[in-house]
């Protein structure tokens, strides 16, 4: 179950908050992603991430939700500062996802709800931007 949850983090959490580049400016950003699954007998520790995101990346919003070619966008929609989008995966990661970000200047908060091998994870992430990229 770990490994399935570390696998969705790495597929789906990064390239998901590199999106918006009207919200995002790129640099060198630190995530802090906790993970809930219900019915599990112990709660994940935090995952730390740091990672620099270039113009590309923050350019095309649709393209860089995910980086899985079995993954489609069904849903995109922004107003204001906050994002929200509606993904379903074909294949490994098989499942459907939602997600709701929400920027304030070079911060922001992102929810995920992932439905997948019939488990339901809900997974929170904080963001902040630490610099310019190394």
């Amino acid at each position: 179950m770990k490994r399935i949850a570390i696998t969705i983090l790495a597929t789906f959490v990064l390239p998901t908050v590199s999106f918006a580049g009207e919200t995002m400016r790129e640099g060198y950003w630190e995530l802090v992603s906790t993970m809930e699954m219900p019915g599990m007998p112990m709660k994940m520790p935090p995952t730390r991430t740091k990672h620099c995101y270039s113009k590309e990346d923050v350019k095309d919003q649709k393209k860089s939700i995910t980086t899985d070619k079995n993954c489609t966008v069904t849903d995109l929609k922004q107003s204001g500062n906050k994002i929200t989008w509606k993904m379903k995966c074909t294949g490994q990661n098989a499942g459907v996802f939602s997600g709701e970000t929400i920027y304030r200047g070079d911060a922001y908060d992102s929810t995920m709800k992932m439905e997948t091998e019939g488990q339901t994870m809900n997974m929170k992430v904080k963001a902040k931007r630490l610099g310019n990229c190394p």
